[in-house]
């Protein structure tokens, strides 16, 4: 597990988010920590977009899972928001290990996962507030010499 960190203008998390999303591939689950308004979703969405979706992804906040398939985007892909699961046998119903199969899963508030998770896993915490942001990575062997940021 390599830790990474890097400080930003939240005007800059459109490039971290787009170089995490070109390096994504099929089985990778990134998990976003932070508190709210951190910029969780600004980093998914920036994701997303760097795997071809046009126009605006929607806050999963009150569907849970708002999954991404070709054509408008590259990579099937669930964006995933557990701030209203209260206990861990509700995500069971969610079956989100079957989007690993040939897409990837970003997940914001996994602390909501309790024992559930992937070991594996690229986990970003995003702290700060106003424009400036920390953004801290504990990256896997998983992703080799995929991870973009240096």
């Amino acid at each position: 597990m390599t830790i990474y960190r890097d400080d930003y203008a939240l005007a800059e998390a459109g490039r971290i988010g787009a170089a995490i999303g070109q390096a994504l591939m099929p089985g990778d689950v990134v998990l976003l920590s932070g508190d709210l308004g951190a910029g969780k979703t600004t980093l998914a969405r920036a994701m997303l977009k760097a795997r071809g979706l046009v126009g605006e992804a929607p806050s999963p906040t009150f569907a849970i899972v708002q999954p991404y398939a070709p054509p408008e985007v590259d990579l099937p892909i669930a964006h995933v928001d557990l701030y209203r699961i209260e206990d861990e046998d509700e995500l069971i119903e969610l079956g989100l290990d079957d989007y690993l199969y040939d897409g990837a899963l970003l997940i914001e508030w996994p602390e909501r996962l309790g024992a559930q998770g992937w070991a594996d896993a690229l986990s970003l915490t995003i702290s700060g507030s106003g424009d400036a942001r920390a953004l801290t990575a504990e990256v896997p062997a998983s992703w080799g010499s995929r991870w973009p940021l240096r």
